[in-house]
């Protein structure tokens, strides 16, 4: 199961780190508004998952998904992706 998840604040943004552009976009990332236990009950069953946000990233964190460390910066937005085999 694929969840895409990202801060309200971001969507919609297209973000740039050197020649690469990433957009957040609203076709893959927009969907319903959930709280932070809604989403970590959707983390939690996700085979992958992509997401941008302090907020939907600091979740990930807190329900073990992701480490800290492996989170990266994408023109000052966190991002994390989880891919469980």
């Amino acid at each position: 199961m694929l969840i895409a998840a990202c801060d309200k604040e971001v969507l919609g943004k297209i973000l740039k780190h050197g020649n690469t552009t990433v957009e957040i976009s609203r076709a893959f990332y927009e969907g319903e508004l959930v709280s932070d236990e809604e989403l970590k009950k959707a983390l939690e069953e996700a085979t992958t998952a992509n997401l941008f946000g302090e907020k939907t990233i600091k979740c990930a964190i807190k329900c073990g998904l992701i480490d800290p460390d492996s989170v990266i910066m994408i023109d000052c937005v966190p991002h994390a992706q989880v891919f469980r085999v």
